[in-house]
């Protein structure tokens, strides 16, 4: 019988090879590491593992997820320490810090996608100004037109900076969302889904 040689073995065992006990072997085998634990990844390799690459261009978090769809991400392995937004990870990763007061928008309207190249710096206004479309409580389904029953015709709108424009009145849907498109591209800078159209 001989001793075990790894440090914090302290057991008489036959030792199968390299100096090793048959555990600390089996354990060296199976992490390369004969104290049995995997060698700790990174910050980054444990965020790029729960990232999947889309067809669309979308780098999906597959992930923690928050209440409201966004990917979720804690840079410690320490419990105590609060999760982050898994995009603003990305992104400072791609772009260096993200500067106080700003926000990080998601320019493929994906909340789970992590992809860099989707996401941009923007402030409060201009992230307000990229929406994907009407409000939940849209009676129309256009963003910025509303149904006015007593004139029986549809009112566009558009708020910028506190201030309500409105932009007329019209007999048709068509030409209510029309408008208020235009007025869009006319005060907003950051509402890339109406510039497409």
């Amino acid at each position: 019988m001989n001793e075990c040689e790894v440090q914090a073995c302290t057991k008489m065992r036959m030792y199968v090879t390299a100096g090793m006990c048959e555990s600390h072997y089996r354990r060296n085998l199976k992490y390369g590491n004969p104290l049995g634990s995997a060698p700790r990844k990174t910050v980054e390799e444990r965020f790029w593992e729960k990232v999947e690459k889309s067809e669309s261009g979308c780098w999906n978090w597959t992930g923690a997820l928050s209440w409201n769809g966004y990917g979720m991400f804690r840079e410690s392995p320490d419990p105590k320490v609060s999760s982050a937004r898994a995009y603003r990870y990305s992104y400072t990763l791609a772009n260096g810090p993200i500067r106080e007061g700003m926000q990080i928008d998601h320019k493929c309207f994906t909340k789970k996608c992590v992809n860099p190249d989707h996401l941009r710096e923007v402030t409060v206004k201009q992230n307000s100004e990229n929406r994907p479309g009407p409000q939940s409580t849209s009676k129309t389904g256009v963003q910025g037109v509303h149904w006015l029953t007593a004139a029986r015709k549809y009112r566009g709108g558009v708020r910028h900076n506190g201030r309500m424009h409105w932009v007329g009145l019209f007999d048709s849907l068509a030409e209510a969302e029309a408008a208020v498109i235009a007025k869009r591209n006319e005060l907003f800078t950051h509402n890339d889904r109406d510039r497409a159209a």
